[in-house]
């Protein structure tokens, strides 16, 4: 029974001992704080300088047309559905991920890109997004924005990443 006493004794002295602030603990305040600014949205068409506040993902800047294989696209006045549907079931399979309509997430919401971009831009990025992001300041600035959260690239083709784009058509 002493034994068992002693036990209990040493336990709560450890316990004491073990709980107690130390005088040469520091502690170190974490202060964060946010940078209150404006940020206004551009009107439709209106072209911003990046090097501005305004977020990459509202900048407009539909002269530029990115850095790959893509330097021409045409665009028909009627969504074509046959492929609009095929890159609605590409954009399912591989994007969203980090895409989802309507809201911000890993990505930007594709929702109006075509408003902000050219159609150019829009499949280069698709298809080599890791030399855009080298070469081209709007998509380095998305990258800044998005936290460094590089896009993947999928390995698309050229056909499938026009179907993605004409599914984006689709969305407003």
């Amino acid at each position: 029974m002493k034994s068992f006493h002693s036990f209990y004794i040493i336990l709560l002295l450890l316990f004491v001992f073990g709980c107690r602030n130390s005088k040469n603990t520091k502690t170190e305040k974490f202060e964060y704080k946010i940078k209150k600014s404006e940020v206004k949205t551009p009107k439709n068409g209106e072209k911003v300088d990046t090097n501005n506040e305004i977020p990459a993902s509202k900048v407009f800047d539909l002269n530029n047309k990115g850095i790959g294989p893509i330097s021409n696209v045409s665009l028909s006045s009627q969504v074509n559905s046959q492929m609009a549907t095929e890159g609605s079931e590409i954009f399912k399979k591989l994007c969203t991920a980090c895409h989802k309509i309507g809201k911000k997430f890993i990505g930007p919401a594709p929702n109006g890109i075509l408003e902000r971009r050219t159609p150019e831009w829009i499949m280069n990025m698709i298809l080599d997004p890791e030399g855009m992001v080298k070469n081209d300041p709007l998509a380095k600035q998305l990258l800044i924005e998005f936290n460094g959260s590089p896009m993947a690239n999928q390995s698309l083709s050229e056909k499938e990443a026009r179907a993605v784009l004409e599914y984006f058509r689709t969305l407003n």
